[in-house]
């Protein structure tokens, strides 16, 4: 028998009228936030399945604005996000994709450009119950389930990556919950991705940042 939760019964706490298409919706825009490194000046968000002819009537629209503007699914600035949005200087736009595809039916792909001029493109869906899952990365397919916190690395394609971050996860006690390593670009760059129970200090965000053949650590904080 499978074990209900708190969580699965009453869902998540938001605003908006459905877990999968406002919540859901936020959490992804708001990790593509948390992959920034300056001011988000334009976001392109691309619809796909449901997400695509239900985002009006739903509220998806505002969500994913309210995630990019690095909102909570219970903050009642969700409802403004458009303006807001405007006010913040980003520009945004929703494209409906049409066909079929294989990936679930809500699904989001958003393209993030950076006032650096750095563009930072993620594909996620909102698998229900305010849950999400992350599958592409800047083109590379990635597995993130969303659950719990984590770090996502970008490094050199070398060796001896991977062994020093598990040094510094292992002197800072962290309990690590899943691993996975992606190559963006054989032998030059990939990603990894690491989730975690509990949280992560800026004193070991930094630590990890300073490894050699690390280009960047950032924190995806979930809980």
């Amino acid at each position: 028998m499978k074990e209900l939760s708190v969580f699965d019964i009453i869902g998540p706490i938001m605003i908006g009228p459905s877990s999968s298409h406002t919540a859901g919706a936020l959490k992804i825009a708001r990790v593509a936030r948390m992959l920034t490194q300056t001011r988000i000046v334009k976001v392109h968000f691309k619809l796909y399945g449901s997400f695509a002819k239900t985002y009006r009537g739903h509220g998806t629209d505002r969500a994913l604005l309210a995630g990019i503007l690095g909102f909570d699914t219970g903050d009642y600035r969700v409802r403004d996000s458009f303006d807001l949005a405007t006010a913040a200087g980003i520009e945004y736009a929703f494209e409906e994709m049409d066909g079929e595809t294989e990936y679930h039916p809500n699904t989001v792909t958003i393209i993030v450009t950076e006032e650096n001029g750095n563009v930072c493109t993620l594909r996620g869906a909102s698998i229900g119950g305010g849950e999400i899952e992350i599958h592409e990365l800047n083109g590379c397919e990635v597995t993130f389930s969303g659950k719990n916190n984590a770090i996502l690395l970008r490094q050199k394609d070398r060796p001896g990556v991977l062994a020093a971050l598990m040094r510094v996860l292992g002197d800072y006690q962290v309990n690590i919950v899943n691993m996975n390593a992606y190559c963006e670009d054989r032998g030059l760059t990939g990603f990894t991705v690491v989730e975690f129970d509990g949280t992560l200090s800026a004193e070991a965000i930094a630590e990890i940042s300073g490894q050699p053949n690390v280009l960047s650590a950032t924190f995806i904080k979930v809980k």
